[in-house]
C-alpha cells in the first residue's frame, strides 16, 4: 500500500482540439493508479477546453471537456496544456489570460506536445528550457528564440514543464510523483502500469543508437545521418560526408540501402523536405526563406522535390497542411517518393 500524500492534489487539464489522447491518458493514469494503490482521492483533475463540451482528439475519439470559464477562478497545483494539431489555432487572450493567472498564484504551469507553443505564446517559456515533439522543434525555434528548445523527452524549468508527448508523457508523470512524494509512490505507480524503464528529463526523443524494435543502427550510417542532421541549410556533398567518415561512398551507399532503404543522397534530400515541411505548415516564413532554411537555392527546384515528397507544392500545403492527417484527402507522401 502507498502511503499517501497529506493534501489532495489538484490538476486542472487544458485540452486544444485534435489533442493526443494517448499522451493526455499517459499523463494521468499515472495520478489514477496512485489514488488505487493509497485507497483515496489524493489526485482530482478536470479536463477543460475553451468552450467546453466534447472535443474530438487527433485519433478521432471525444474528450468530454468543461468550459474554461468555469475553473478560471479555481487555484490548482498543476495545469497542463495539452495539444497537438495546429497550437496557433486554438490558442486564445482567455487561454493566456488564464494561464498566467494561475502561475501568479503559485501553480506548477505544464505541456505536453505542442502545448509548448501556447506556454510561449502567452510567455510563460521566456528564457526557459523547453520541449515539443521532435516534428515541431524547428519551427518551434523560428517563433521563439528566446527559447533554449532541447530534443529532450521533458524539461522542468522552475515552475515550468513541458514534455514532447506521447508515452514520454508518462514518464513526466511518474518523475513528477518521485519528486513530489518520493521514490516509494512512484515505484508503485510504475510497476503497476508496467513501465519498468522510467526515463528522466535527460532521455533523447531519438536515442541514437538503439531502434524502437532493439535493432541496432551501425554507427557508421547513424553519424552519416548526425551528419546530414548539423547541415541541412547548407548540405554538404555525398563525397564530402563519405571524406569525413572516412569510407568509400559505396559503402556509405551500401550500408543506407541495406538498413535505411534509400540511397544516402534521397534520404538528405527527404530529411531537408521533412524540415521544410514543418516550416511551411507550423510558421509563416516566407517559402522562399523555407527553401533556403532547407537547403534549396532555387524556389523551382524546391518545389518540385516538395511536391514529389508530399503530393501537393508548398503554397497549398501552407493551408491543407494545418489540417490533421487523419482529415484530408490525400497522402503524406506519393508512390515513389520515399
Amino acid at each position: 500500500m502507498v502511503t499517501a500524500p497529506h493534501k489532495v492534489t489538484s490538476f486542472i487539464i487544458l485540452a486544444t482540439p485534435h489533442c493526443n489522447l494517448a499522451a493526455t491518458s499517459a499523463f494521468l493514469d499515472p495520478f489514477r493508479v496512485a489514488n488505487y494503490l493509497v485507497g483515496a482521492n489524493q489526485f482530482h483533475w478536470q479536463i477543460v477546453s475553451l468552450e467546453g463540451g466534447a472535443i474530438q482528439t487527433s485519433n478521432g475519439m471525444a474528450l468530454v471537456t468543461e468550459p474554461l470559464a468555469a475553473v478560471a477562478e479555481i487555484p490548482p497545483d498543476f495545469v497542463v496544456v495539452s495539444s497537438s494539431w495546429t497550437p496557433e489555432h486554438h490558442h486564445s487572450p482567455d487561454i493566456s489570460k488564464a494561464l498566467l493567472r494561475w502561475a501568479k498564484r503559485g501553480a506548477k504551469i505544464g505541456a505536453l506536445d505542442t502545448g509548448g507553443f501556447i506556454l510561449a505564446k502567452a510567455g510563460l517559456l521566456n528564457g526557459k528550457r523547453a520541449t515539443v515533439h521532435y516534428e515541431h522543434i524547428d519551427a518551434f525555434h523560428e517563433l521563439y528564440p528566446d527559447v533554449e528548445v532541447t530534443e529532450s523527452l521533458f524539461e522542468i524549468d522552475d515552475d515550468v514543464f513541458t514534455c514532447c508527448g506521447g508515452l514520454a508523457a508518462a514518464d513526466l508523470a511518474i518523475n513528477i510523483l518521485r519528486d513530489t512524494f518520493g521514490t516509494g509512490p512512484a515505484n508503485a505507480v510504475a510497476r503497476y502500469i508496467f513501465h519498468h524503464n522510467v526515463r528522466g528529463a535527460e532521455a533523447t526523443q531519438n536515442p541514437d543508437q538503439l531502434e524502437p524494435i532493439g535493432h541496432t543502427m551501425p554507427g557508421l550510417v547513424r553519424r552519416a545521418i548526425d551528419v546530414m542532421e548539423a547541415h541541412l541549410e547548407e548540405p554538404l556533398s555525398i563525397p564530402e560526408i563519405a571524406a569525413q567518415l572516412s569510407v568509400s561512398q559505396r559503402h556509405l551507399a551500401r550500408l543506407f540501402q541495406n538498413y535505411v532503404h534509400k540511397t544516402p543522397v534521397l534520404y538528405y534530400r527527404d530529411i531537408r523536405l521533412d524540415r521544410a515541411r514543418g516550416l511551411v505548415t507550423q510558421t509563416e516564413m516566407k517559402l522562399s526563406e523555407v527553401a533556403v532554411a532547407s537547403g534549396f537555392s532555387s524556389q523551382v527546384h524546391f518545389s518540385r522535390a516538395y511536391h514529389a515528397r508530399f503530393g501537393l507544392s508548398p503554397k497549398k500545403d501552407r493551408i491543407e497542411g494545418r489540417v490533421p492527417f487523419a482529415f484530408r484527402a490525400w497522402p503524406m507522401h506519393s508512390p515513389g517518393g520515399g
